[in-house]
């Protein structure tokens, strides 16, 4: 009867871990992912501007699943840009994103092939690139409007064979 008393303080202590918040959170599912590692990126609009952005790489399938879920704030000079390494068919959701953003669908060669302006937030209706993609780009909802980004305009990165 000896070993009770320790045994009941561990279970007491193992389930007021258990309670504590965000005990078994995990990014996707109940929370954003931390802050991915950024590089710069330039988008040169037909005439001739150069826009700025820094911009997340989600670079591995968890990365890009759960991609910019619960995120509360979308800077409008910062994103997260999706590499899928070779054009592909590309299609996004908004399932557990809570701000609308912008797709700015990549070729290969750093052009802007499609954009879908103001995704509604927590949608699970299939966002499409409607051709083979290199990257996908997500920005805040209303910025390739507001900065006049339009089919056609060119992507500086380096993996698209450029340097911003």
């Amino acid at each position: 009867m000896t070993f009770r008393r320790p045994l009941l303080a561990s279970v007491a202590a193992l389930v007021a871990a258990a309670n504590a918040p965000g005990a078994f959170a995990q990014p996707g599912v109940d929370r954003p992912q931390p802050r991915l590692p950024t590089e710069r990126m330039v988008i040169v609009t037909r005439d001739g501007r150069r826009l700025d952005f820094t911009i997340e790489m989600a670079l591995t399938p968890d990365q890009q699943t759960i991609g910019l879920m619960f995120r509360t704030e979308v800077k409008p000079d910062e994103g997260m840009i999706f590499d899928w390494g070779q054009p592909r068919e590309s299609s996004m959701w908004m399932r557990n994103t809570l701000v609308p953003l912008d797709m700015v669908f990549i070729a290969a060669d750093g052009r802007i092939h499609r954009i879908a302006e103001r995704t509604i937030p927590l949608s699970l209706t299939p966002v499409d690139s409607r051709g083979p993609v290199r990257a996908t780009l997500e920005l805040q909802g209303g910025v390739t409007e507001k900065l006049d980004i339009r089919v056609g305009d060119r992507v500086l990165h380096r993996m698209f064979g450029s340097q911003p």
